[in-house]
């Protein structure tokens, strides 16, 4: 009988093996041949930003303010040796300088060259971060986490700086403005909204409380409103610090492009319950759930989050009084 029993099992098991193994290690090989693609990406991403600060470089060198030259050099020198992760900022600092370049002042082949690498920085971001949206899209699913089919490879980040006039124009790329709270409980942790783009359903990401400032509105009465609508919870504008960090991403959301400026305060919640009576339409189709979250839990996680930095900034916020510091993040 024993024996009987071992050997049905031991078929099982074989059987399970034979079916079940060619799909576990194709995805593995899918996921290897993912992270390749985002390597090379990257290393694409990477010389063309390079190439970008070598012709901001030789724009100095024309018939500019000398305060202007001075800076341009000085910003596209820091943003070709930042690290990854200041990468973003300094880049998007290089943009905010070559946009405000009068380029009819430049010689003209030095200006078509200076179009010509901006416009390789945007196909080259594109590309990058299609290949980071697939690579996350399969490891986050639940037998590649289980499995651990990603091995040691580190997860891929999406790379996300404004984009040229030209290419904003071309994208309908439309400025927004956002306050966002980071209301954490007496635990340390964080509330977090999971949603999804609806032109994109089977990608979702976490976000933290907050939403578009209104015409005219201020900041911190934008945070408060927003949290109001979204969790229930009234608050008060001193109940609120600072703005703590500031973030410049662009993204898309139901077939419109935003360049967003967002502006992040902390407050404390304690002992209430989620009311989410208050979302309009479009939270309603585009929110599929929220959780509280600590650092470790964050740092774990295979599933997007924003900001990146959250789980490695969000315990020196909790760890002791705010030194007043805007701290720009990704």
């Amino acid at each position: 009988m024993t024996s009987s029993w071992f050997v049905t099992t031991l078929l099982v098991v074989l059987a399970l093996a034979v079916l079940v193994g060619p799909w576990v290690l194709g995805t593995a090989n899918r996921l290897d041949r993912l992270h390749v693609r985002t390597d090379a990406a990257w290393a694409g991403l990477d010389a063309s930003l390079a190439r970008r600060a070598v012709v901001a470089r030789t724009v100095v060198t024309a018939e500019l303010d000398p305060d202007v030259a001075t800076m341009l050099r000085n910003v596209a020198d820091r943003a070709e040796r930042a690290p990854r992760a200041e990468r973003e900022a300094a880049e998007n600092e290089l943009s905010g300088l070559l946009a405000d370049l009068d380029r009819s002042a430049l010689p003209p082949v030095l200006a078509a060259e200076l179009a010509d690498a901006e416009q390789r920085v945007v196909l080259s971001r594109r590309v990058h971060n299609d290949a980071v949206r697939d690579t996350l899209s399969l490891r986050k699913r639940r037998v590649c986490r289980w499995l651990k089919l990603a091995g040691t490879a580190p997860q891929p980040e999406y790379f996300e700086i404004a984009e040229p006039l030209e290419a904003a124009e071309s994208s309908v790329l439309t400025p927004r403005t956002s306050a966002r709270v980071l209301l954490v409980d007496g635990a340390g942790r964080v509330l977090l909204f999971e949603g999804n783009d609806p032109a994109r359903p089977q990608e979702s990401f976490w976000f933290t409380v907050g939403g578009g400032v209104d015409p005219g509105e201020e900041l911190r009465a934008a945070a408060v409103r927003e949290v109001a609508e979204e969790t229930g919870l009234e608050l008060a504008g001193d109940d609120l610090v600072g703005p703590v960090w500031k973030r410049h991403t662009v993204f898309s959301l139901d077939g419109l492009s935003y360049a967003a400026e967002e502006w992040f305060f902390l407050a404390a919640s304690e002992g209430f319950e989620v009311d989410t009576s208050g979302w309009d339409d479009v939270e309603r189709r585009t929110i599929r759930q929220h959780r509280w979250w600590s650092a470790d839990e964050l740092r774990a996680t295979q599933d997007a989050v924003y900001p990146v930095q959250l789980a490695d900034l969000l315990p020196g916020l909790l760890g002791g009084a705010w030194d007043g510091s805007l701290r720009a993040v990704r």
